[in-house]
């Protein structure tokens, strides 16, 4: 496979997971912290640091709304549950919040 191919693969994936995350909305952060050490956050943290790598200006709040489709304030508002006591042992038993 040549580079180009790999690189158009490998967009198609993360955009492909992007929409299965958006298709899933209730799969809360905390849920996908606790189960991969990862959220949609964390992809946001992700996109702008390679962003920046690659000399592109993309803030925090740009990045989120990459990854959400939308501000993060509104997807939070629609979308995002109080974390339940479980889900914050489980997150705080892990020790790396």
């Amino acid at each position: 496979m040549n580079k180009n191919s790999q690189t158009e693969i490998e967009a198609a994936s993360f955009r492909r997971l992007l929409k299965h995350l958006d298709d899933n909305k209730d799969a809360q952060n905390i849920d996908l912290m606790n189960l991969a050490n990862f959220c949609r956050n964390c992809l946001a943290k992700w996109y702008m640091a390679e962003a920046v790598e690659r000399g592109e200006s993309v803030d925090y709040d740009q990045a989120r709304e990459a990854i959400y489709g939308m501000p993060y304030s509104d997807w939070k508002d629609k979308y995002q549950l109080p974390a339940t006591a479980v889900q914050m042992a489980a997150f705080d038993a892990r020790g790396k919040g």
